[in-house]
């Protein structure tokens, strides 16, 4: 078993979500949301780079021993499986396990509004889920595959970095592609992808405008897109997507916003008023609407806010 594997039982068995190894401090636990030191001794730089040395692949060692950050998925001894992000800094290594529950949740599981479950009945346009770092982007995305992979019998193309939930092809088929293993970039799988016969396209983080790009004239082309940003409202959403285009494309972005963008989700975490030990989530949705004025050649949004609180699972 490999030394790390005594870290993330523990933080296992204490019910975090994220476990933190850097150079001269103690392991930390995210519990909650606050961060936690756990009773050991300050890692030192050799100890700790020994540590992750035991988990890497030949290919993966020589990419951080390059000075890469390394985004990667691990499954310890025992099976739980995490989303791993190693990199540097100015006292040495430093890596962070974020868990990933073994079963998908359900919508319900999530508490997640009626609305994003009709959502997963769309046969084209773009649904983004939004959110800052680690308020359940992932869980709800996958939530949502899950949802049509029981239901459809469609194609699901699944760009990730990396791969987190595992999905086993149901009623439809499910290919799940990791960025580095599989494909070179976003960009590159979204383009790949659309030669081959999907009906939906994950895109796991639309996080450049070559992506953002390619991630549009696929919902355009009569597929069903889901995605990712890092904006924390359905306006500032709008605004990330056509700032993040050259000046001369920001007309066709607006044109294509109007159209083809369904549904913004928005979700942040909070701590649970009622128990110190919880936190709850709340989504904000932007949804697309038919416009009533048959002269308008496009269609109208309308804003509609989901305050329901709901548990969030370990890894959202």
């Amino acid at each position: 078993m490999a030394r790390i594997d005594s870290f993330l039982k523990l933080g296992l068995a204490q019910g975090c979500s994220d476990i933190h190894l850097a150079v001269g401090v103690p392991p930390m636990l995210r519990m909650n949301g606050d961060l936690l030191p756990i009773k050991f001794r300050d890692l030192a730089d050799t100890e700790l780079e020994s540590y992750i040395d035991e988990i890497l692949t030949a290919t993966q060692k020589k990419h951080f021993q390059s000075g890469n950050d390394l985004d990667f998925s691990y499954v310890a001894e025992e099976g739980a499986r995490f989303r791993v992000n190693l990199f540097r800094k100015d006292t040495g290594p430093g890596a962070t396990f974020r868990y990933i529950p073994s079963n998908i949740p359900t919508l319900d599981g999530l508490g997640l509004p009626s609305v994003v479950e009709k959502l997963c009945d769309l046969h084209q346009g773009m649904v983004l889920v939004t959110g800052s770092t680690g308020t359940g982007k992932s869980t709800t995305l996958a939530a949502m595959i899950d949802l049509i992979n029981k239901t459809k019998a469609v194609n699901i193309i699944s760009l990730e970095d990396p791969i987190e939930f595992v999905h086993d092809s149901k009623r439809a088929q499910v290919i799940q592609r990791e960025l580095g293993t599989h494909i070179h970039s976003f960009a590159d799988g979204v383009r790949a992808a659309m030669r081959e016969d999907p009906d939906v396209i994950l895109v796991g983080e639309m996080r450049d405008p070559e992506t953002i790009s390619m991630a549009m004239t696929a919902a355009e082309t009569g597929h069903l897109v889901l995605g990712t940003l890092h904006t924390t409202s359905a306006t500032k959403t709008i605004d990330r997507i056509v700032d993040a285009l050259p000046a001369e494309q920001r007309e066709q972005t607006k044109s294509f916003l109007a159209q083809s963008l369904q549904a913004v989700v928005t979700q942040i975490l909070v701590k649970a008023h009622e128990a110190r030990d919880a936190r709850r989530s709340l989504r904000s949705c932007l949804l697309h609407a038919p416009s009533q004025n048959a002269s308008c050649p496009t269609r109208l949004t309308r804003f509609r806010h989901s305050c329901k609180p709901a548990a969030t699972s370990a890894c959202s």
